[in-house]
């Protein structure tokens, strides 16, 4: 695992997995796995999007802001430095569409793909907008205890603060689920102002829902994530530091794979991003 003294103490967690260093090609960047959000055989699936939506917002000819990220996990992401490679293979009048990749050496030194990803970039205009789907009615974050993340648990658990309403981890693992619906308050820790890698990260930090769903911690690993950006920069700083509503449930289990959607919202109720995933689970 990469060795946290390579990266500078007085940067957020955050920001240190987010670096990436441009080469000779445009459009290609070196970066390094995090210690700090470790899972429990690979990164954690959150901070492998940001990182290629990190390479997006960094590429010179980046034209608006994003809309939409598709990740694909081919294969596993060994701890250690990798290459991403962002293309934008075309530019319309108001959105911009991207192909992205991330290589990694192979025990021969051979780079190997293990994640690809499209991505939408555009440039919004003030126009008619409503939402069909209002932020549920809940108590806010100081009615409800963070989460105290146990000894031996998986490290990037720690750089969020998460205070759960309802449909958490289940209390015992019995197979008596009836449900998959989770809510919770939460953020960045250290605190940090949102932005767009952040809060595809935060889309991404819901335990599987088959889960909760049977109440019995299968093996279960995303294949693939989809992030809908409906926020502006703007409401990203206008949210701040602030905590986000994250709401998640799934939709169908069947044969060895499920899908789930997510929802997340600021304190002011403005909804920011949508996710949509699609999950392996063994039996």
């Amino acid at each position: 695992m990469t060795s946290a003294s390579q990266f500078s103490s007085s940067a957020h967690p955050l920001d240190e997995a987010l670096v990436l260093q441009s080469t000779s090609t445009v459009g290609q960047y070196e970066g390094a796995t995090h210690p700090g959000y470790w899972n429990m055989v690979g990164p954690f699936g959150g901070i492998t999007a940001a990182t290629l939506l990190q390479a997006v917002m960094q590429h010179p000819d980046r034209l608006g802001e994003p809309l939409s990220l598709t990740v694909n996990y081919a294969g596993a992401l060994a701890a250690g430095p990798f290459t991403v490679q962002a293309v934008p293979v075309r530019t319309n009048r108001s959105t911009q569409h991207w192909t992205l990749s991330i290589l990694q050496a192979d025990a021969e030194g051979v780079p190997v793909v293990t994640t690809t990803a499209t991505a939408v970039t555009a440039v919004r205009r003030e126009t008619w907008s409503v939402g069909d789907v209002p932020m549920p009615v809940v108590p806010p974050p100081s009615e409800h205890k963070a989460l105290v993340v146990p000894g031996g648990a998986v490290e990037w658990l720690n750089r969020y603060e998460m205070r759960p309403i309802a449909g958490f981890i289940p209390r015992t693992w019995d197979g008596s689920g009836d449900h998959s619906l989770t809510q919770l308050w939460m953020r960045d820790v250290p605190e940090r102002p949102l932005d767009f890698c952040a809060l595809t990260a935060l889309a991404d930090v819901f335990f599987p829902r088959v889960w909760l769903r049977r109440a019995r911690q299968v093996p279960a690993g995303t294949v693939s994530i989809t992030v809908y950006f409906h926020a502006s920069a703007a409401q990203l700083q206008e949210t701040g530091t602030g905590y986000l509503l994250g709401q998640a449930r799934g939709q169908e289990f069947r044969n060895g794979f499920f899908d789930q959607t997510a929802q997340l919202w600021n304190e002011a109720g403005t909804m920011l991003a949508t996710s949509h995933q699609i999950v392996y689970y063994k039996e």
